[in-house]
């Protein structure tokens, strides 16, 4: 579904992902692991158009990227849910999903839209509970989960998401984390950029450990957690089971 080949993107002169090679299949969930400042964020940035003028060759659904604006992109199937999630804090929970069909009511998609306002909904009941509360006065937890909502109201067929555990209490990493497999269930594509490698290994098929901008390790899923340098690296010496069941 999504395959990149050598792709290098820059802020200002400095380069930030150095001939990057990856691919996503369909209903596959993958994750992207490495420290801060690695590239992953940037990584996901590109690809949804926000950081223009990289080279490379990056295609989805076999279609070339170069050259589309976000709009565009997202219209192909591509949501991002961002780090730090960059809700709108006055307005409502209810607005906020509503605004992730942004492009769709210039489309005058409003019965699909109601659908699928009722289907995040019923994948989130708290959001339901709060629908006509500030979204600045949710807890982390449900604030995570507003943004995966509102990017889902875009109806993806590919969703990224930046760093969704980042500031949630264990229980809530494992919630958020059983939500993405059940959208993966479900037949929705993921790409999933964590520095939770532990967690992120846990859940997705396969994976990529990307180090200074450069891609330095992939494989099956089960098979980066055994591996000795990633345990050293990123999930440390005292390496237990996170979410049970899947490592």
């Amino acid at each position: 579904m999504l395959r990149i080949r050598n792709l290098k993107c820059y802020y200002g002169r400095i380069r930030a992902i150095n001939g990057v090679s990856l691919s996503v299949k369909p209903r596959e969930m993958v994750a992207l692991i490495g420290a801060n400042g690695a590239g992953k964020s940037t990584l996901l940035q590109t690809i949804c158009g926000l950081l223009p003028g990289w080279e490379g060759d990056m295609r989805y659904e076999k279609e070339p990227l170069s050259g589309l604006r976000p709009p565009e992109i997202v219209r192909r199937g591509i949501s991002l849910v961002p780090e730090g999630r960059l809700l709108f804090p006055p307005m409502s929970v209810l607005d906020n999903l509503k605004l992730g069909a942004y492009l769709r009511y210039r489309r005058r998609e409003q019965a699909a839209i109601n659908g699928d306002l009722e289907h995040v909904l019923d994948l989130f009941p708290v959001l339901r509970e709060r629908a006509r509360q500030p979204a600045g006065t949710l807890s982390g937890g449900e604030q995570q989960m507003l943004a995966i909502g509102r990017a889902l109201m875009a109806r993806p067929r590919l969703l990224l998401l930046d760093e969704p555990s980042m500031g949630l209490a264990p229980f809530l990493v494992k919630l958020i984390l059983d939500i993405l497999v059940q959208l993966k269930d479900d037949g929705m594509t993921i790409l999933l950029v964590e520095q939770n490698a532990r967690a992120a290994l846990q859940v997705a098929d396969r994976g990529y450990v990307l180090e200074n901008g450069h891609i330095v390790l992939d494989g099956p899923a089960d098979e980066l957690l055994a591996d000795q340098d990633v345990k050293r690296a990123y999930l440390g010496k005292d390496y237990r089971e996170f979410y049970d069941g899947r490592a």
